[in-house]
């Protein structure tokens, strides 16, 4: 019977096991894809000491044992040596059929990834410790906003959880609350008082050059539409006979791309009542509009509302912009300063003005298009301690 081999303190080695000659331990084994791999340490067992200079890893033997777990649970050994780049460009290719806005957000977390040194790293060597600290790098060292971090993270986590499903990974790493690990700086959406509505109103009214917004403005803050559904209205979206707003589409225009409408979702999809005064502003509109000779059409409409001085539509960008303008021209005019107002704070006022008049939560929910009621509860509806006081005492009994 042959000697059984031993390293240099006379430990048996066990098969496919060797010392090499400058001391290190070497493991050869044969993966899932039947290629021979090799693994090494400076250290067989986890009581051995990490030689003076080198770096502690692993024992050889605590390596063994995660190679055979994997072995006997199919797990791909070292992740399938693929790296969180590939990983997710992997994952990105499976989601077919996707809004193009959301292929634009695959394509920010990809070039981010292959500018970072994270996107190197091979899959299985990520824990939930690196996926937080990386997280907290992005915030406190990249200065990116929560909203950003929010939006890489919702990309990492499906990406990894795809890699468990496919048994490349045991865990999925991005499995926890983001707003235990990051700070939450986003900026809260404010209503704006009905004072506040009216002097902004007739503000823009009165006012030689932002009069022509009046109309367009009137209506974000009476009827809650998100400006991309605004901009997408069409002549024909405007029933004067059953005086209602078709909105089954939004106005969407991105660079390399041009003018594109997205469908609405089942919850977005929605018809709504106009009132006699938002009635009066559409057909104001219609009478005023001065589209081009030949008229765009974006993915079969036409007929849009409002075009800029090149006769190009206007869309969620232009509106945003005479918002700033007109809001940097008040607040130059008086004294008493106006908050920040935009088109997305028209509908966050509009909302909070229906809730605070107590209309039928579900009611309130079709009009906004919300797909979760807890969205228009939650997110919305903004009360402060005045309204919580008259509500107490509208309902004390006495």
């Amino acid at each position: 019977m042959s000697e059984k081999r031993r390293d240099h303190r006379g430990r048996i080695l066990h098969n496919g096991e060797i010392q090499l000659s400058d001391g290190r331990y070497r493991f050869k084994y044969v993966d899932e894809l039947g290629k021979e791999r090799c693994v090494y340490s400076w250290r067989l067992d986890h009581n051995d000491a990490t030689p003076k200079g080198k770096r502690r890893t692993l024992s050889l033997r605590e390596m063994e044992k995660k190679i055979q777990a994997d072995h006997f649970e199919q797990i791909a050994t070292n992740g399938g040596n693929m790296t969180v780049l590939e990983l997710v460009e992997k994952y990105t290719s499976t989601k077919t059929g996707v809004r193009p806005t959301t292929v634009a957000g695959y394509g920010t977390v990809i070039n981010l990834l292959k500018k970072d040194p994270f996107g190197k790293r091979r899959i299985d060597t990520v824990r939930i410790s690196d996926a937080k600290c990386w997280l907290i790098h992005l915030q406190q060292v990249e200065k990116k906003s929560y909203s950003s971090i929010h939006s890489i993270r919702g990309v990492l986590r499906p990406a990894f959880q795809l890699a468990v499903d496919d048994d490349l990974n045991r865990k999925n790493p991005f499995q926890f609350q983001l707003m235990e690990v990051v700070v939450n700086d986003s900026v809260t959406r404010e209503a704006i008082s009905r004072a506040e509505e009216r002097k902004f109103l007739r503000f823009v009214k009165e006012d030689p050059h932002f009069c022509r917004c009046y109309e367009g403005i009137y209506i974000l803050f009476k009827t809650g539409l998100r400006i991309s559904e605004f901009c997408g209205l069409t002549i024909s979206d405007i029933d004067f006979k059953e005086h209602t707003i078709n909105i089954d589409h939004q106005l969407q225009k991105k660079s390399k791309i041009g003018y594109y409408q997205e469908t609405k979702t089942t919850s977005g999809t929605r018809k709504i009542p106009m009132t006699a005064d938002v009635e009066e502003c559409f057909r104001k509109i219609i009478e005023k509009r001065n589209p081009p000779k030949a008229e765009p059409m974006v993915d079969g409409k036409s007929g849009f509302l409002y075009f800029d001085k090149n006769e190009s539509i206007c869309y969620s960008l232009h509106w945003e912009h005479y918002f700033q303008h007109i809001i940097q021209k008040y607040n130059n005019t008086y004294k008493v300063q106006m908050p920040v107002i935009t088109p997305h704070v028209c509908r966050h006022t509009y909302c909070s003005n229906m809730a605070k008049s107590e209309m039928n939560p579900k009611a309130l929910q079709y009009l906004m298009g919300h797909s979760d009621i807890s969205v228009t509860l939650n997110t919305y509806t903004h009360v402060n301690l005045e309204d919580a006081r008259e509500e107490v005492a509208r309902i004390q009994v006495v």
